[in-house]
């Protein structure tokens, strides 16, 4: 008899990161949220508190995203930063040097959660198989040192 079995019925020693269109969705719905939650609290005049909002979503978006992810999480981001957290909103312009370094910290951050999240998997996927493979397998007398 032949018995069909799925190739990924075992553990998983590291996790599967979430869809990049799903990570984009949240970032692009997230940064307007921050923004506008910035806008009604701070004003527009002080983009900075926004810029540092929305550097720890994507830092957060990159711990459950792959790394092809990180571009396109930093600039949707920057969109909704420059469109609507410095005046005039509504309007994208580009200032040079400040939205460089503004796209610079977007993608730093969603590559460093990212980062983060693969060096964390990868050190939790080593204890589980050097714990499989450590486990001291039952003595042959019933117990160890032949008790």
């Amino acid at each position: 008899m032949i018995e069909w079995v799925s190739l990924r019925a075992g553990a998983r020693p590291v996790p599967q990161p979430v869809a990049t269109p799903l990570v984009w969705a949240t970032a692009f719905g997230g940064a307007l949220v921050l923004v506008a939650v910035h806008n009604m609290l701070v004003g527009s005049d002080r983009p900075g508190f926004a810029l540092a909002a929305l550097s720890l979503l994507a830092a957060l978006l990159g711990l459950c995203a792959r790394f092809t992810a990180a571009p396109g999480t930093a600039v949707l981001c920057w969109l909704t930063l420059n469109g609507f957290a410095v005046p005039p909103a509504g309007t994208l312009t580009w200032a040079g040097h400040r939205d460089t370094f503004w796209l610079t910290c977007l993608c730093a951050a969603t590559l460093v959660g990212t980062v983060l999240a693969r060096i964390v998997q990868a050190r939790a996927a080593y204890r589980r198989i050097a714990a499989e493979v450590a486990t001291p397998a039952t003595e042959p007398h019933g117990g160890p040192l032949g008790a």
